[in-house]
């Protein structure tokens, strides 16, 4: 009896499963319906919720998302597609506030063309003197013996003994003892002029009644001995350089500056040096000179600076950071991160009157701390996204949006590029192939992956193949082949 209950409740139990799967084979069969529009708290009508980093799946009921920690989305009826007719893209203010989309305006700023260069003081050049002999001697005493002295001006640098000069201060004592006219005295005073006798040699002969021959060589200017040419009892010359004295009044600081650069500069600018080893210490300075040429593959040039050194603390070989004021001038500019950066082109995302976003390519200028500044592309007034704007690109499918962009209108759409190379590998959506140079693209040589326009394409091309192909910019990968053949001599 047991046993027939037994078997009764089996057969029970396995009507009640066909019963169950008929009619869930009835609901599954049936085509998906789309999910009624229901009324959101503002009239709108909502068709679906979706989680915006996973745009693809679709929800019927709000609640949290099971993907990511945070509240799914409504899609409206009137922005279903998320596409305006002008080919901008609407976000609903609840996608922006849960993105954290913030904005930037678009403004105008006076910006300064100033930098930084390093300079290397050097002696200026024009303040240097030297010290010559214009007579026939010997260095009788040397009162500075060793280069890079300090001198003062008038301070005495050597005893000159000159055996030449004593015949005419001798002359010229006895006409004057003779009591002769005094126009033979005068001529003999010109004659020890034209000799090149210190004036206060002859007073001091005139003084004493007897001819002197040693005469102090004194130093012009102050500075340092920049150059000693002579050493105690040598012999000198007429026209011989004993001393080289370069003065330190003022020095030069010499600095290399990109040709990007140098172009701003201007003969006479002010700039403000400061001292590398101690930033404390300022100097002010001119621009004095930018020197005609190019140094090396840097494409820099030497830029000569006059700096003050009247306080004596520069010296040649000192660093200095040269702060350059360049001119002001006023430029727009929006904040840095909101530019979209693709290698080739910079895109910002705008955000119109209507509230759509529509991407906008631009082009930046140089970069003024946190801000860039734009060229062109851009208006003042206009608002820019200036964070969330990758994630604008998910939730918008700006993807396709921004791919119309992929080249600039006036660079044509197809254009074929040639290369030959060989096959590492096939997919039915690409070929990899390790290639040449490309001239057209200035490509060196490299190993990609070029998408193919069906998988049913190029059947004979097989890895390992030599190859000679065509592509054009396209396709999932960026780059699609047009056509592709065997090399002659490559293998079947």
């Amino acid at each position: 009896m047991n046993r027939i209950r037994m078997i009764g409740a089996s057969l029970l139990a396995a009507l009640v499963l066909a019963t169950s799967t008929f009619y869930l084979g009835r609901k599954t069969a049936q085509p998906t319906e789309t999910p009624p529009v229901m009324p959101a708290a503002d009239g709108r009508k909502v068709l679906y919720w979706h989680d915006p980093m996973v745009p693809g799946q679709r929800f019927d009921k709000p609640g949290k998302s099971p993907f990511m920690d945070m509240q799914l989305v409504p899609v409206y009826a009137d922005n279903a597609t998320g596409a305006t007719s002008e080919g901008g893209v609407q976000v609903s203010p609840g996608v922006q506030q849960n993105l954290g989309i913030r904005y930037a305006g678009v403004r105008k700023t006076q910006i300064s063309a100033s930098f930084d260069a390093i300079g290397s003081v050097q002696f200026d050049e024009r303040l240097g003197v030297a010290v010559q002999t214009r007579v026939a001697g010997y260095v009788e005493r040397l009162r500075v013996r060793a280069p890079m002295e300090r001198v003062r001006k008038g301070q005495a640098l050597a005893t000159v003994f000159a055996p030449e000069w004593l015949g005419p201060q001798n002359e010229f004592l006895a006409l004057q003892r003779s009591g002769v006219a005094p126009e033979l005295v005068a001529a003999a005073r010109e004659r020890m002029r034209a000799m090149s006798i210190p004036d206060a040699l002859v007073r001091r002969s005139e003084q004493s009644g007897a001819a002197q021959a040693r005469y102090e060589l004194v130093a012009p200017s102050d500075g340092v001995v920049a150059e000693l040419g002579v050493r105690e009892g040598v012999a000198v010359t007429p026209g011989m350089t004993l001393f080289r004295i370069a003065g330190l009044e003022k020095v030069w600081a010499v600095a290399e500056i990109p040709e990007a650069q140098a172009v701003h500069l201007v003969r006479g600018q002010k700039v403000k040096a400061v001292l590398q080893a101690d930033a404390t210490r300022s100097f002010d300075g001119t621009l004095d000179e930018l020197l005609p040429e190019i140094g090396g593959p840097a494409r820099t040039l030497k830029a000569r600076f006059e700096v003050d050194n009247s306080n004596g603390g520069l010296t040649p070989g000192m660093l200095l950071r040269l702060q350059v004021a360049g001119p002001v001038g006023t430029r727009l500019v929006v904040p840095a991160e909101a530019i979209i950066r693709t290698g080739r082109r910079a895109v910002v995302i705008v955000r119109k009157a209507d509230g759509a976003f529509e991407p906008r390519e631009v082009s930046p200028g140089a970069d003024q701390g946190d801000d860039t500044e734009i060229l062109s592309g851009l208006n003042e007034g206009e608002q820019v996204v200036a964070s969330g704007q990758f994630l604008i690109d998910s939730e918008a499918r700006l993807r396709s949006v921004l791919g119309n962009m992929a080249a600039p209108a006036a660079a044509p759409a197809a254009t074929r590029h040639e290369a030959q190379g060989k096959v590492e590998s096939v997919a039915p959506d690409g070929i990899t192939i390790s290639h040449g140079p490309v001239a057209t693209l200035k490509w060196p040589p490299m190993t990609m992956g070029f998408a193919k326009a069906s998988p049913n394409a190029f059947p004979e091309i097989k890895p390992g193949d030599q190859v000679r192909f065509e592509f054009k910019e396209g396709g999932p990968t960026g780059y699609e082949l047009v056509s592709i053949e065997r090399m002659q001599g490559a293998k079947p």
